[in-house]
């Protein structure tokens, strides 16, 4: 494992493998590898399984919002390791990290620097 990868474990904290995740939220494995294609979810490789944040869920549901400001990191230019690395990075103006942000029904306000990115 590289340092990158230790720094980023650090920031996210709990993973979940595809199988993991896919319990609470009632789909299969597959739908979570389909919306992580289609850039509405992001994963990385943790100890050789797709793995995805599990801070990512709420609930039996995805954290609101978290898709549309994946794509707009996307759109951004951002990797998978660097939106990971925003969303979970704490910036003291919003308080808190971007992923708490949008678990306590701030998304709009993440949603908005993070379109401000792209341009």
């Amino acid at each position: 494992m590289t340092q990158s990868d230790r720094e980023l474990d650090e920031l996210v904290g709990e993973w979940l493998t595809l199988r993991e995740a896919a319990v609470p939220l009632g789909v299969s494995p597959n739908r979570i590898k389909t919306l992580i294609r289609e850039n509405r979810l992001m994963g990385v490789v943790r100890g050789g399984e797709l793995c995805i944040p599990a801070a990512f869920l709420d609930g039996p549901d995805l954290v609101k919002g978290l898709s549309g400001t994946i794509v707009l990191l996307a759109d951004a230019g951002f990797s998978t390791e660097e939106a990971l690395r925003w969303l979970f990075t704490p910036d003291d103006t919003l308080p808190g990290t971007p992923i708490q942000a949008m678990h306590e029904n701030r998304g709009t306000e993440v949603r908005r620097r993070a379109q401000s990115m792209a341009f």
